[in-house]
């Protein structure tokens, strides 16, 4: 018996496995066979939870793979969930968090919110990566989207109106474009209102969300820089709103987080999914 606990940000769930006292080795069979929401259990995300690196301050190590099997650096909203878990477990109004991104710092915003600094953006192509060398601000795509990373690669569309976006077809397409080796997040989004955008998102690996966090700040990162918004926004997503406030030190992504449930997977379930 694996226990493990499902959680979401604005409707972008997760399981959570915590593996700080036995380590939990995924495979990609292993991940795609949780995620399925028929045969399995269901995910945007699986996250793992390890014990911080000894003698280091970092309070928690965290592993993200999408619902195809495939790993991602950084995962905001499935941060934000765990980082409350940690927070009410330790009694701690603030962690150290670290992530194949880099280091993370959370901390309580009250009234039941949950902020997470997400990190400096990545702006140059090399670090996003694109294929080449290039102006981010604006990529040689039709419609002439901005990109950006957040130690994973997004494509922001600034659109007329992102509620009329097909992203079943749209998403897809641009995924798998060949100036992102490692496929992308896409965004849809339009300016709502001074500092407050309307969003809607494909994720790489996974599909159409109801929110996703890094998306969230790779969006308010691009408008910021194409001077539509300043650095501090609300966005709505599809299952809720999320605030993002690009300071000096990092791109920080406040919202509220729920744990759902706890459970376990049985012998029988992971023995047929190994590999």
């Amino acid at each position: 018996m694996l226990p493990f606990m499902k959680m979401h940000g604005l409707g972008n769930d997760f399981v959570v496995v915590d593996a700080r006292a036995n380590k939990f080795e995924v495979t990609p069979a292993l991940a795609k066979g949780i995620a399925h929401r028929q045969f399995g259990l269901g995910f945007d995300q699986l996250a793992v939870i390890s014990a911080g690196e000894a003698g280091s301050a970092s309070d928690a190590h965290l592993t993200f793979y999408n619902a195809d099997g495939s790993t991602s650096a950084a995962c905001g909203n499935a941060t934000r969930c765990i980082a409350r878990f940690l927070m009410d477990e330790s009694q701690k109004d603030a962690l150290h968090l670290t992530t194949d991104r880099g280091d993370l710092m959370a901390q309580d915003a009250g009234e039941g919110l949950t902020s997470v600094n997400m990190g400096p953006p990545q702006l140059e192509w090399d670090e996003i990566p694109l294929a080449e060398a290039m102006d981010t601000l604006e990529l040689p795509i039709e419609g002439a989207p901005t990109a950006t990373g957040m130690g994973n690669p997004h494509c922001t569309f600034f659109v007329e109106n992102a509620e009329l976006i097909p992203l079943e077809d749209f998403g897809p397409r641009y995924e798998y474009h060949p100036l992102y080796p490692q496929r992308t997040n896409v965004q849809v989004a339009h300016v709502a209102g001074p500092d407050h955008i309307r969003m809607r998102v494909w994720e790489r690996g996974v599909g159409v969300t109801l929110a996703s966090g890094s998306s969230s700040c790779a969006t308010a990162v691009a408008a910021a820089r194409r001077g539509l918004t300043g650095r501090k926004v609300r966005i709505d997503l599809d299952g809720g709103t999320l605030w993002i406030d690009w300071r000096a030190d990092g791109v920080w992504m406040t919202g509220p987080t729920m744990h759902v449930a706890d459970g376990a997977f049985t012998r029988q379930f992971l023995e047929s999914l190994a590999s």
